[in-house]
């Protein structure tokens, strides 16, 4: 689920003076901790019942900036899904899955090799399981990444792709566009991605008003694959959970390096599915679209 909308690509903040980013890197060392709630709101599946989710995640990051055209992070991050289903029919009835828990560890690359072409790349190890399920058997993989063409201090734009394993599924591979482009002093539009252990990335548009608040609006795919536990309708299964949510919010700067962020936003084309322990569709149902609502903060030290 969306917490934040953070760029994949970033200004280069010598040339620009800004970016969407909390504070500038130093060379050298840095840390730095994200996190956040959200609440997603009781929705209807269209074969009946229905359902909510409440979710939390917390990470933590070093970053080693030897140079400002490298840059090499390791994070960190933890996160619990927990879904509440209600109803007679379809999955409502079933309530399939209630607890999920998240482990993501990622290894963010950036490499300039000159003043045109920046190459970022995004690795990651992903464990997603049920409470009472081994998160080892939830295990994922994969990786983002593309080059960009700084075609002037206001625009940086390249190809990208996605490389995403899946529990007891096919790998998924889809195209990103990176781009960063401060289209005026105030407004910019960038590749964005979220948090914790679902996948895909996004388009966020930023609009900078005064020097201690940033507006967004946003779109971005997710998809959330995770292991279940032997106690539910498909011991030892797989569940899923996938869709587009749009989003407008509002970011406060409180210093160079934290900020806070609000976003709401809907759950588009959303939709749920139940595998059984080899991947094989044992249910698989949309829901209307949903409502939600965030809460997050950023920081660097």
């Amino acid at each position: 689920m969306l917490l934040t909308a953070t760029g994949i690509v970033e200004a280069d903040q010598a040339k620009t003076g800004d970016s969407a980013s909390v504070g500038n890197f130093r060379p050298g060392w840095s840390t730095s901790l994200q996190g956040g709630v959200v609440r997603q709101f009781d929705t209807d599946m269209n074969a009946g019942g229905a359902f909510s989710v409440k979710r939390f995640f917390i990470q933590g990051g070093a970053t080693h900036t030897p140079t400002p055209g490298r840059r090499v992070t390791i994070s960190i991050g933890y996160g619990r899904h927990s879904y509440d289903f209600s109803g007679t029919a379809g999955l409502g009835g079933l309530a399939p899955w209630q607890d999920i828990d998240t482990l993501r560890f990622g290894l963010p690359v950036r490499y300039r090799f000159d003043d045109k072409y920046t190459m970022f790349i995004l690795p990651t190890l992903r464990f997603a399981a049920e409470s009472s399920a081994s998160l080892d058997d939830g295990v994922s993989g994969g990786a983002l990444g593309g080059i960009s063409y700084r075609v002037s201090d206001r625009l940086s734009i390249g190809p990208g792709v996605g490389v995403l394993t899946g529990i007891e599924d096919s790998t998924d591979i889809f195209p990103i566009v990176l781009i960063n482009w401060k289209i005026t002093d105030r407004l910019s539009l960038e590749t964005g991605r979220g948090l914790a252990a679902t996948a895909g990335p996004g388009l966020t548009l930023n609009w900078r008003t005064h020097s201690k608040w940033r507006y967004l609006l946003g779109v971005r795919y997710e998809k959330l694959r995770f292991r279940l536990d032997e106690n539910g309708p498909a011991p030892r299964g797989v569940g899923e959970d996938r869709s587009l949510p749009t989003f407008l919010g509002a970011t406060y700067r409180f210093n160079p390096t934290t900020e806070l962020t609000i976003v709401g936003g809907m759950e588009l084309e959303g939709e749920l599915r139940l595998d059984d322990n080899s991947g094989n569709r044992i249910l698989e149902d949309e829901h209307e679209d949903a409502a939600f609502l965030a809460l997050s903060f950023r920081a660097r030290f």
